[in-house]
């Protein structure tokens, strides 16, 4: 009987020395997000933070998220550099909603076949996300998996932590009737929608060229999502932080069911949905895709990518400190008695 082929893991599919290459090559852009809580360095079983010499009562505040379908239309057309970004904002950003800093991040990558190039770039750029947003890249998984995933693809998920005072936690009991939405711009549909998305980007031919006010579609569709943490934190760290009675991340639902998340039972919200101006992107994707009104709103964000709520007085004195951050805003509605009313949102 003829002895069988001896086999390796290579044989199967995986290359340990192509990840091992990939750590090496990652390392310094890691480091670079690095915080000086960060205990040791990459490569142990479990990464270390210190907490002890930052808060007196931290509340950790926890989020994972991934880039949605977002992540097919950046490996079709060879984006790789950005997505890192988006994924680091989706998880990011959520956590900020209740006032807390984001410590550090942990992300996981999988692929049938690993390619080391495309890996770093998709690495740099969540190491890229970590340093705009102030947390480190403390950790993270790369998954060789030969036929779960066809040639040229992969997957991402990513995982935060963020700390905040008990005595600031921003948990959307401070809401009353009355008091004032400001909506922050987003840089375009972020990382929400492009199921629909790419469904009209195919229907109307890809035309990816297609100027929208001195920026390409294509460039627009994959302009990563803003990352708010830095500005934010200042703003709620500064002389009248004290005053925003909640905040919203406009997530997957749009508008119309994220800022209702922070809203107390039997309040509601009414938004002016011309209070601000709409980034010609979603007025492309509802021409092309005949897009109903109340489907745009509950799908994207339709550039308002993140919502104080304040007291009317209130709203002079942020509104200020959001110009001196540098961060496009508007008062786009207002928190209202919803007793009695089958709608808590109405937009129009």
């Amino acid at each position: 009987m003829t002895a069988p082929t001896p086999l390796t893991y290579r044989d199967a599919g995986v290359d340990i020395d192509a990840g091992n290459e990939l750590v090496e090559r990652i390392k310094p852009l890691v480091r670079r997000s690095f915080r000086p809580e960060v205990m040791g360095g990459l490569g142990g079983f479990g990464a270390l933070f210190d907490l002890s010499n930052k808060y007196r009562e931290p509340v950790l505040v926890s989020g994972t998220d991934g880039v949605g379908t977002k992540l097919k239309l950046a490996q079709q057309l060879g984006r790789h550099d950005t997505i890192g970004i988006d994924l680091v904002a989706m998880c990011v950003n959520d956590v900020l909603v209740q006032g807390a800093e984001p410590l550090f991040f942990l992300d996981y990558f999988a692929t049938g076949k690993l390619d080391i190039d495309t890996t770093a770039a998709v690495i740099g750029g969540i190491a890229h996300g970590c340093e705009l947003a102030g947390c480190a890249l403390i950790g993270g998984e790369t998954a060789e998996m030969p036929d779960m995933y066809p040639p040229g693809e992969y997957d991402l998920a990513g995982f935060t932590v963020g700390a905040v005072e008990k005595s600031q936690l921003l948990d959307g009991s401070q809401v009353r009737a009355g008091d004032v939405l400001i909506g922050i711009a987003s840089s375009g549909p972020h990382s929400n929608g492009y199921s629909l998305i790419r469904r009209i980007f195919d229907r109307a031919g890809r035309p990816g060229d297609l100027d929208l006010g001195g920026t390409s579609l294509v460039d627009t569709l994959m302009a990563p999502t803003t990352l708010y943490v830095k500005p934010v934190l200042e703003l709620l760290r500064g002389a009248h932080g004290s005053q925003i009675a909640a905040m919203a991340h406009v997530t997957g639902g749009g508008l119309t069911e994220n800022i209702i998340r922070v809203v107390p039972e039997g309040l509601g919200v009414d938004i002016d949905a011309g209070s601000w101006t709409r980034p010609a992107v979603f007025d492309w994707l509802q021409r092309e895709g005949a897009v109903a009104d109340t489907e745009m709103w509950r799908t994207f964000n339709c550039g308002i990518g993140f919502v104080l709520v304040v007291p009317a007085g209130s709203t002079g004195r942020i509104a200020a400190e959001l110009d001196r951050l540098g961060l496009a805003h508007w008062r786009i509605g207002s928190v209202v008695d919803a007793a009695g009313r089958g709608d808590r949102v109405r937009i129009g």
